[in-house]
């Protein structure tokens, strides 16, 4: 398959290849200079690294430049995408995302983790796949070269459902009363990962066209920052894999073991999507996004709901932990299969 074919960059092509080195380099970097890590951790905001948020917003940027508020009016005209999002991910995803990590961890592996370990895994497993992803979604759909407008709109509409539903439905799934959702973490990723980059590329986009024209802007000042996201996302995963090296070496067999069922989850979710984007026949703009969006999950969210119900420490951040570890692994297999399948979609 040629570049032109592709249509991606020779970055984007070998992604795989710079995520294991980003991994090297991460636990490297944690192992030699521990105080780094440490250093870097301090940076944070209601559990959000400031660090990573300032890379995830320049990966996020240049598709917000995209974003042509004209073309956000059709989706009125064709709602069925959103629905497919909606669907997916409240309504299938927390319960699917239960039953198969309760079968691996109670059953499948109960030779190798205690009944208590697994009550805990799963717990994280929960956590983890009940929040739908919100800023790295902008990412997978630029890879895909999903329409930057439609999954603005997807993604504001989960964030919104994410405000009423995340709380009981976890609160159901694990039994546990009380369950606070940190609402700090959550208005400020949807701040930072949403309206900022958001507004500022409308900005952009709106000044440029309207002093150079939209043959400039498309065609000369965009693929200017044809490599920014890809690059931005490189940086954010040697300081993920940086400030979890610790984690990763002390807990190498548990890794693989929670990997495994959050792995399976993954492609799950992604092909009920995907398939059903297919079924009723959307363009694949719309449906790779659709699928991108429920395959991966909401991080910072996570990460906070486990911490604070569970401590920093316990088996059940840790499972939230393994969950940043192997997703971009994963979906960008997911990318590869939905750049290869796009003549499965009508034209957009």
């Amino acid at each position: 398959m040629s570049k032109q074919q592709s249509g991606i960059s020779f970055f984007e092509r070998y992604l795989t290849v710079w995520v294991l080195l980003c991994m090297v380099i991460g636990v490297g970097l944690a192992y030699l200079i521990p105080v780094l890590p440490e250093m870097l951790g301090r940076l944070e905001y209601a559990e959000i690294s400031i660090p990573i948020a300032i890379l995830i917003w320049v990966m996020i940027y240049p598709m917000m430049m995209k974003v042509n508020f004209k073309s956000v009016k059709r989706i009125s005209e064709d709602r069925k995408g959103l629905y497919v999002t909606w669907v997916v991910n409240w309504l299938i995803k927390p319960f699917t995302m239960y039953g198969i990590s309760y079968l691996f961890f109670y059953f499948i592996f109960s030779a190798f983790i205690p009944e208590d370990l697994a009550r805990e895994y799963v717990a994280g497993a929960v956590i983890l796949g009940a929040a739908p992803c919100t800023a790295m979604v902008f990412v997978w759909s630029h890879l895909t070269k999903g329409d930057p407008a439609y999954t603005v709109v997807q993604v504001a509409t989960n964030d919104l459902l994410v405000l009423f539903l995340y709380t009981p439905i976890v609160a159901f799934l694990l039994g546990v009363s009380g369950i606070e959702v940190p609402f700090d973490t959550l208005i400020l990723s949807i701040v930072l990962f949403v309206v900022i980059p958001l507004v500022f590329g409308l900005l952009t986009r709106t000044v440029l066209v309207n002093k150079k024209g939209v043959d400039y802007f498309e065609q000369q000042f965009l693929p200017k920052f044809s490599n920014t996201t890809t690059i931005g996302l490189l940086l954010t995963l040697v300081l993920i894999f940086m400030f979890q090296g610790e984690t990763i070496m002390n807990n190498l067999s548990h890794i693989l073991l929670i990997a495994v069922p959050l792995t399976i989850q993954t492609f799950f979710i992604f092909f009920i999507a995907y398939f059903a984007a297919k079924k009723l026949k959307l363009a694949h703009d719309i449906a790779a996004p659709a699928g991108m969006i429920g395959a991966s999950n909401f991080f910072e969210l996570s990460v906070a709901v486990a911490i604070s119900l569970f401590g920093v420490s316990s088996p059940v951040a840790l499972a939230v932990t393994v969950g940043i570890i192997v997703e971009v692994p994963v979906m960008l297999m997911l990318v590869n299969i939905a750049n290869r399948t796009r003549h499965w979609f009508k034209e957009a």
